[in-house]
């Protein structure tokens, strides 16, 4: 697939919430539908009992080919930073290559070319990971967390593979891009 569009309600079936409550945590989220014709990821972040993390994956979803260098993301925020994950198996837990944006509370293209995609394991990195390569990326997720406390929204109407010509072209008149690399947490 090369683009997820959440512009109809079947958009958001099949996505999960993976909370902080797996390990205690009290922290909630879920994937739903409104009426304008987007996705709204959102809940809220608590650090009791040593939670602080709030996520929701789809275990099924194909993003990318051989021929992809990036993802184009259209997202209206909250002022949080917000982390797509993507995976390139098929498991409950693993690996997670993570990118970091933080969009504003109106509607923006975010672009992050794979470069800024850090490899994760339960929040640490994995220096010896292999390269995210798109066409074998099968689950999708969302996720908010760095002691980021308290009710979050964060609404998405698509999610776009980019192709080189594309990231070029759309990187010189974005409005928000995503931190480099070295600056992912």
């Amino acid at each position: 697939m090369l683009t997820l569009q959440f512009n109809v309600p079947e958009s958001v079936d099949g996505w999960s919430a993976i909370d902080d409550r797996v390990m205690g945590g009290v922290s909630t989220s879920r994937m739903s539908f409104d009426p304008d014709g987007h996705a709204v990821f959102e809940g809220a972040v608590s650090t009791d009992n040593g939670g602080g993390f709030a996520s929701v994956r789809h275990p099924e979803l194909r993003l990318g080919d051989a021929s992809t260098v990036g993802y184009r993301l259209q997202v209206r925020g909250d002022g949080k930073r917000y982390k797509l994950n993507l995976r390139m198996d098929g498991g409950l837990d693993g690996v997670n290559y993570q990118a970091v944006f933080q969009p504003p509370d109106r509607w923006v293209d975010v672009v992050l070319p794979l470069n800024v995609f850090s490899p994760r394991y339960r929040g640490q990195p994995v220096p010896n990971a292999p390269m995210l390569r798109p066409e074998r990326v099968c689950q999708v997720g969302w996720m908010v967390a760095d002691g980021q406390i308290g009710a979050f929204q964060l609404a998405i109407r698509t999610v776009s593979c980019l192709g080189q010509a594309t990231v070029v072209g759309e990187r010189s008149r974005n409005d928000v891009s995503a931190p480099p690399a070295s600056g992912i947490s």
